[in-house]
């Protein structure tokens, strides 16, 4: 694979992904506020790593550099108290996708703490991630992308299930934090 990646946040999460995707062997620019039209319009696909409540400021700096290229929802649809922003209704995936009707959406990675992401593992545990997107061969990148990081990559369908994948992230949050087991946790889908 030779795709350039485009990585949108220089957070944990935006750093973290950096690191693995570099060592995957990926051509990588990570960019922050101000500086994000440049990278999204060098890159193939693109990782938007924001905290949720930065998604709308952050779309109108991609603007319609983004059309036709894959970005990588890897967020968590949270409200700053850390409550789940949006029901079972929609998803913040496919409300992003409104905003950017003419890219190729997929929810990704966001079930997998931070600390996990550039490896794709949990001691000697590979984890699954899933990646749910309405174009298939977005959906079917984002999985390889995923797999050259080290996780385990199932296709999660279409972009609606990231309904599911987002409370999925939310209760692996409770399961870390609030209910006290930490961030050493992670999914397996057993097959």
């Amino acid at each position: 694979m030779h795709q350039k990646i485009a990585i949108i946040g220089k957070g944990n999460v935006g750093t973290v992904l950096e690191d693995g995707l570099v060592s995957a062997g990926f051509q990588v620019r990570s960019a922050k506020k101000g500086h994000v039209a440049a990278a999204v319009d060098w890159a193939d696909v693109i990782f938007l790593a924001v905290p949720f409540v930065a998604i709308q400021e952050t779309v109108r700096e991609i603007g319609a550099t983004a059309n036709g290229k894959i970005v990588v929802d890897v967020t968590n649809a949270l409200t700053p108290e850390l409550q789940l922003a949006i029901g079972f209704s929609t998803s913040g995936a496919e409300e992003l996708q409104k905003l950017l009707p003419h890219a190729k959406v997929v929810k990704s990675l966001n079930t997998v703490f931070v600390q996990h992401m550039a490896q794709g593992k949990l001691k000697d545990q590979r984890l699954t991630v899933f990646a749910a997107g309405n174009d298939s061969d977005a959906r079917h990148l984002v999985l390889q992308i995923a797999k050259a990081l080290g996780f385990d990559a199932v296709d999660g369908g279409p972009l609606q299930n990231a309904r599911h994948l987002e409370a999925m992230g939310y209760f692996t949050i409770l399961l870390g934090y609030v209910l006290g087991n930490g961030p050493d946790i992670g999914f397996k889908l057993v097959r």
